[in-house]
């Protein structure tokens, strides 16, 4: 142990309505994550890719294991107030922004608790910035923004009104998601899908520029 900030997290304001979710800066701890920024996987295309299918170095190893023991499962189950020990996770990493992400969703059923971790190192982009929204219909009817800094974590329990998405950026976007989820099926399907997908956009994509 030692990246994470797990007493940040355990610190933290919770917001429940119109839905769960909390916002931690620095939940990387400030010395780590240059490092883990060093170690993140070149990924030259938009899309979520399985943390399996990425090249990466040490310490962005040493963050996804961090992320999968069970004491970080402990507290965010405390955070959320639902059991998610032993649950079926899933890692996936974004590397790239196309125009057209961010549109306005609530994240699929089968994932019960989705936590962002970002790693850019600074954000002056307008767009690019999540937001967490009262409804389904306008990204201005916002409860919070949230730079893609890094070390910033965004978490929330998934419900029918977690609405969230982001003013449209194109270019280099990083971010580990951890889904623990509501079935190991669950978790292996949408690995599958991903991987699809992901296959897809790398054989189209062209050479990307930062």
């Amino acid at each position: 142990m030692g990246l994470l900030n797990l007493d940040a997290l355990r610190n933290a304001a919770v917001t429940t309505d119109p839905f769960t979710f909390t916002v931690v800066p620095g939940f990387v701890q400030p010395d780590q994550a240059a490092a883990i920024r060093k170690d993140f996987p070149d990924i030259g295309y938009p899309g979520l890719l399985p943390v399996e299918a990425t090249r990466h170095g040490p310490r962005f190893a040493a963050l996804i294991k961090e992320l999968q023991s069970r004491e970080v499962a402990a507290v965010f189950s405390e955070t959320f107030g639902i059991d998610l020990i032993g649950r079926a996770t899933m890692i996936t990493v974004r590397g790239r922004c196309a125009g057209r992400d961010g549109r306005i969703h609530t994240d699929s059923e089968s994932k019960v608790v989705t936590a962002l971790l970002y790693f850019n190192d600074t954000w002056e982009a307008a767009g690019g910035r999540l937001r967490l929204l009262r409804g389904p219909d306008d990204l201005q009817d916002m409860i919070a923004e949230v730079p893609p800094e890094s070390g910033t974590l965004i978490a929330f329990r998934r419900s029918d009104r977690s609405f969230h998405g982001h003013e449209p950026f194109v270019g280099v976007r990083r971010y580990v998601m951890i889904n623990w989820m509501a079935s190991s099926f669950a978790a292996r399907r949408e690995l599958l899908r991903h991987r699809i997908s992901a296959t897809a956009k790398r054989a189209f994509a062209p050479a990307a520029t930062a």
